[in-house]
């Protein structure tokens, strides 16, 4: 795949729509481009995740360990970004990813993304409001389920009080 693909392919990441040409071609020319065949493993559940894979081409199996093995939860194709929290923060992987067919992925490590945020301060402001934005969203989503669950515990606690008092 040629430099220009793999741009193109790196606008369409919502995490990285706001980097402008000359930092996705940064981006693309110093990440590594990797190769997969069928079957094989980008990486295992709970394994150290250092950084993010942007899927260019092909479609990868997402699995998480059950009581009898493995068991595929989803599945993503070309402009998919797995890892995205990686690439921000040390973590581990929720997942097992493993190639259906034919994979090429571009491999972007932390060390590398966290230079391109500090080399351009203004990405760092906009990916800092992007993701306080979702946490926002998130809460929310989860305000009226705590409610809830708050509502309840009350009918919860007033059924015990009732029956200690029988």
């Amino acid at each position: 795949m040629s430099l220009a693909q793999d741009i193109e392919i790196l606008k369409r990441i919502p995490l990285l729509s706001d980097f402008q040409d000359d930092q996705l071609r940064l981006l693309a020319f110093s990440a590594e481009s990797m190769d997969y065949n069928g079957g094989q493993r980008l990486f295992d559940q709970d394994e150290r995740a250092d950084g993010g894979l942007v899927i260019t081409n092909g479609t990868v199996s997402l699995q998480t360990r059950g009581q009898d093995g493995f068991q595929e939860v989803d599945t993503v194709g070309e402009g998919t970004l797995l890892g995205e929290t990686a690439l921000l923060a040390e973590s581990r992987r929720p997942c097992r990813a493993e190639a259906v067919g034919p994979v090429r992925i571009i491999r972007i490590r932390r060390a590398l993304f966290k230079r391109m945020i500090q080399e351009y301060p203004e990405l760092a402001r906009r990916l800092f409001e992007q993701h306080a934005s979702r946490y926002q969203q998130t809460i929310a989503a989860l305000r009226p389920i705590g409610e809830k669950m708050a509502e309840l515990q009350q009918v919860n606690a007033e059924r015990h009080s009732k029956n200690d008092s029988e």
